[in-house]
């Protein structure tokens, strides 16, 4: 995408309205898709499927238009880029990103309460009131559904909906929601300067969308479409996932397996015991994500995923067999053994390593802030800014202080509220660079938050109260990471980089999001008293959420001590970063890069690690033997693999629109 100036750089309000109109519209029908239809997922990852499949169509129906009224672009492809990234922002809050745990997060205090469990006793009078909703008979039915809900007409079902228990504790935690994205939005707006323009950062998930758009606004689409490398990458996925949806509907038809189990190929005692649960996945979509990567990042991927696994095994055969109890009280999403703590350290390293990298940058929107800086220097480019760096670091200041007494006002202590919130932001710039530097369109955290703060603080940190805010708020917003917002932030400030209209993009996106976490509560909400959470394909959230309360009730009931195990993985973790962040700074040659380790033990990693290994030996292959020229034609074919695999998962997911069940193309 050419970033210099131009009169097509110009973004008419239309293409907003259309990003906004569609955004909405994903918001809305999400949840009804997701949770009670069980189609495929329409969101999915920072790559999500409805967003690109509507941006695919529409860019063929605009490139027709085009052709019928020749001396008229209704949109150009920079405009369907906007509209694209607007649906993007906010695909992932209708479902996992906020929705899919949300309303089971602020009711399971009072329905699943038991006299086995005394979460009566133990947890509720520690809740904070304006969070909870008071009215156990409203949140009965919203697990069961309304007295006959599911033959009623939609608007009866919105009219009987209890909203006056809703509406305070929605519009406390929508206040807290839209304070984390503003800050979100001044963060990305901050360091992507230092990102994108100072170390030309590469994102990989950008690319496909890029280069479709370009070929539509350069009146090469056409062409684009017919190149002999798209067209066969097209077909590959295109072939498989006839055959395999065929077969999951209709099981005589032969299928092309996408899974094998390695397990029964390795040895279940020795070095290589800790790979005895390997799977490989085959996703066309992924390698072609992988190749588009760098060779570096791509290889660091699998390289550490496997290293991982053996370390269990050289443990295992030097004596040292650790108990799954030695991790103690934890609150990570896929954290199961003590040796993937080492993540809490790398984590710290490696979000001091980027604010070194940053230094430069940081103090000059320091200086910028307090007035400090001369007018006309190299930093000085307001009008490419969403907002000026020295309103974003005003602005980012204040929120921060802002979100501190929020959780203060609740009975968090102001400095136990400070170290948890910037813990929370910390794990979301890391987890930020590495979905966007790497690729990785599916993404899982291995740590949380509170157990980086528990590992090196100590349980005593947190109060009884302030342990069951934490993980709560961690919950909301900071632990179930496949469809963030900050990463496709970062995207979005990419695609409006050095484009005209900076105000109109910042009051676009801030419109969205409001919009679509307002659509997305009520939907959701309306979806749940139509037909009741037991109905809904909500299992996952119901366990992890559970589960968060059971934590919290063993962490307050039972004295706490910090594990000596944990801390030695989190320290160990730390000195490893610490020495690949210098290799890779300092010695030029050097081929791991920092970023692989963080996904050593993430659960998104388990799937995609081959994905990303054939991708990064096809891409080796090819630069060593075919050069440059030959990346540039053979990397088409990996771009019709994408795009072949997600206009596969778009079939699939409208033909289980009017079936019982759906054939997933994608991971879920």
């Amino acid at each position: 995408m050419n970033d210099s100036q131009s009169p097509a750089d110009k973004i008419r309000f239309r293409a907003f309205a259309v990003g906004v109109f569609l955004a909405i519209f994903i918001c809305a029908v999400t949840p009804y898709n997701n949770a009670f239809l069980q189609a495929t997922p329409l969101g999915g990852g920072h790559f999500p499927l409805a967003p690109f499949v509507i941006l695919v169509w529409l860019t063929l129906l605009i490139a027709l238009l085009n052709v019928i009224f020749r001396n008229r672009t209704l949109l150009t492809g920079k405009e369907l880029l906007i509209a694209w990234i607007l649906m993007v922002l906010v695909s992932g809050i209708a479902y996992t990103g906020l929705m899919r745990t949300f309303f089971i997060n602020l009711t399971a205090p009072f329905h699943f309460a038991t006299v086995e469990n005394r979460w009566e006793e133990t947890l509720q009078p520690f809740l904070p009131q304006a969070w909870y909703p008071q009215n156990l008979n409203a949140i009965q039915m919203l697990y069961d559904g309304l007295p006959g809900g599911r033959q009623m007409a939609w608007l009866e079902v919105i009219a009987r909906i209890p909203w006056g228990t809703w509406i305070r504790p929605l519009a406390v935690w929508s206040g807290f929601i839209l304070l984390c994205y503003a800050m979100m939005i001044l963060i990305v707006n901050i360091a992507s300067r230092q990102w994108l323009d100072h170390e030309r950062m590469n994102l990989p998930l950008l690319q496909v969308p890029q280069i479709i758009e370009d070929a539509l606004d350069q009146r090469q689409l056409a062409g684009f479409l017919s190149n002999h490398y798209v067209r066969a990458g097209i077909l590959i996925p295109v072939i498989l996932h006839l055959l395999n949806g065929l077969n999951f509907y209709f099981p005589s038809i032969p299928q092309i397996p996408t899974l094998i189990l390695a397990g029964p190929y390795i040895p279940s005692q020795g070095i290589f015991s800790g790979l005895v649960k390997l799977k490989i996945y085959f996703y066309p979509a992924f390698i072609g994500f992988a190749f588009l990567t760098s060779k570096q990042i791509s290889f660091s991927f699998w390289f550490f995923y496997l290293i991982g696994g053996l370390l269990i095994g050289i443990l295992g055969v030097l004596g040292y067999s650790i108990p799954d109890a030695a991790l103690g009280i934890t609150f990570g999403p896929t954290l199961s053994r003590p040796e993937e703590t080492q993540m809490l350290g790398a984590y710290g390293v490696f979000f001091v390593f980027l604010l070194w990298l940053g230094r430069q940058h940081l103090g000059e929107v320091i200086r910028q802030a307090f007035g400090l800086s001369s007018t006309g220097s190299a930093f000085d480019r307001t009008k490419d800014e969403w907002i000026s760096l020295r309103m974003s670091f005003w602005g980012l200041t204040i929120g921060f202080f802002g979100l501190i007494a929020w959780c203060h006002y609740f009975g968090m202590p102001f400095w136990v509220a400070a170290l948890f919130l910037l813990a929370c932001f910390m794990v979301m710039v890391v987890a930020t660079r590495v979905i966007c530097q790497g690729g990785i369109a599916y993404f899982t955290l291995t740590a949380a938050p509170i157990d980086g703060l528990v590992a090196f603080f100590g349980p005593r940190l947190f109060s009884g109260a302030s342990i069951l805010m934490a993980a709560v708020i961690q919950k909301v917003l900071f632990v179930d990471l496949r469809e963030s917002l900050m990463p496709s932030l970062l995207h979005a400030r990419k695609i409006t980089n050095r484009i005209r209209h900076q105000r109109l993009i910042i009051t676009g996106i801030g419109f969205v999001l409001v919009a679509g976490v307002i659509v997305s509560f009520f939907s959701m909400l309306f979806l749940c008293y139509k037909f009741g959470i037991r109905e809904l394909e909500l299992d996952w959230a119901t366990r992890t959420t559970l589960g968060v309360y059971d934590n919290i009730q063993e962490f307050m009931s039972t004295p706490a001590t910090r594990s000596d195990w944990v801390l030695i993985f989190s320290l160990a973790g730390a000195a490893v970063m610490t020495g690949l962040v210098i290799c890779y700074h300092r010695i030029y040659w050097w081929p791991i890069h920092p970023i692989g380790y963080l996904t050593a033990y993430s659960s998104a990693m388990r799937i995609l690690w081959f994905s990303f290994f054939l991708g990064w030996l096809c891409n080796a292959l090819c630069m060593r033997y075919g050069g440059i020229s030959l990346f540039k034609k053979l990397r088409y074919f990996f771009i019709g693999l994408i795009i072949g695999d997600f206009l596969m998962g778009g079939l699939w997911a409208i033909i289980g629109l009017w079936a019982n069940t759906s054939y997933l193309v994608l991971p879920d």
